[in-house]
């Protein structure tokens, strides 16, 4: 590792106000599952200044009920919502998607925000500086993304361009089924963001001085079958190649309302529109979830090694269908 300024930020304030002034060319540091890594491997075409530890802010780590929903701050840990009783009776869907994030280990480390702000895990762009030299894809401003012609298997089947990694966050993917929305705290106050537009094609919506606070989630209704699968070559450790979340409201067995989100497919989580339309105002059953499922995937573009993930996706959207009620 390079050398790098490092602070302890005692408030929100104090922590955008460094970001602001090394002007991007310092990293926030939480649980440091990620960034621990991305500096050792020196991934990253400007080594960071200064990494500012946000740990030492207090206030951050709670899960509270309040007037519109729950409120989760940025600094709670992936095991403190795993192990929340408030979560588990509202949000299962929340709760289970943490569970399936990494290890115990990192699980015990790892924030919110943390996951929600991942870097990108495409092999070319983790590519170590020690092992040949960096490689310059698009994100890290080069003219193209080398796993268009080259190892794709794991890369965007949906809504990429110029770079076809997938967003990483798990967490993303149930936050935006729930309707969470983000504060995020800068040099110039605050703002809230729904996670649904947080993403981008090349990374998130923080600007140079922005670090998200807290995450609040309207309360669910009762009435809302809420299921998250996740598809991985091994079960823990590995990132998903595809995972649906949804929240279903159904009345009497119809169904009332319908958020389906798509993981591991896109630059960003993907919400599957047409087969949220279609559900509304229909009985629940094999032949439906099988319909959803097919119109999940319209628009999908695969890549010459990546086709696979369609019906994996059509699967995981049948399943999360039919077998919502069991996480609740």
């Amino acid at each position: 590792m390079k050398n790098f300024a490092h602070y302890n930020a005692r408030s929100v304030a104090e922590a955008t106000h460094l970001l602001a002034a090394y002007e991007g060319k310092a990293k926030l540091n939480a649980g440091g599952s990620d960034l621990i890594g991305v500096l050792k491997d020196r991934i990253l075409p400007d080594y960071p200044e200064a990494v500012i530890n946000i740990k030492t802010i207090p206030g951050l780590n709670t899960i509270e009920e309040n007037d519109g929903g729950i409120n989760i701050g940025a600094l709670t840990k992936l095991v403190d919502i795993i192990n929340s009783p408030l979560i588990k009776k509202n949000c299962p869907v929340l709760k289970e998607t943490a569970r399936t994030v990494a290890s115990p280990q990192i699980r015990n480390v790892a924030t919110l925000g943390g996951n929600l702000c991942q870097d990108t895990r495409c092999w070319y762009y983790r590519y170590p500086d020690g092992i040949g030299g960096m490689i310059k894809c698009f994100r890290k401003g080069g003219k193209t993304c080398h796993a268009v012609p080259g190892e794709n298997q794991y890369h965007a089947i949906m809504g990429a361009k110029k770079c076809f990694a997938v967003c990483p966050s798990d967490t993303a993917v149930a936050l935006t089924a729930l309707g969470a929305v983000l504060t995020v705290a800068g040099t110039k106050g605050t703002r809230t963001l729904p996670v649904e537009e947080f993403y981008t094609p090349l990374g998130n919506m923080l600007a140079l001085d922005e670090m998200i606070t807290s995450v609040n989630i309207p309360k669910p209704d009762p009435a809302a079958e809420q299921a998250f699968l996740k598809f991985t070559l091994r079960k823990p450790i590995d990132f998903a190649i595809v995972s649906v979340a949804s929240v279903i409201t159904l009345d009497q067995g119809i169904c009332a309302d319908a958020r389906i989100i798509l993981g591991a497919v896109a630059p960003t989580p993907v919400r599957a529109h047409k087969a949220e339309e279609y559900l509304k105002g229909k009985k629940l059953s094999d032949d439906t979830a099988a319909e959803a499922a097919m119109l999940a995937t319209v628009g999908a573009n695969p890549l010459s090694k990546n086709i696979y993930k369609l019906e994996i996706v059509k699967t995981l959207v049948k399943r999360v269908i039919n077998s919502g009620s069991c996480l609740s």
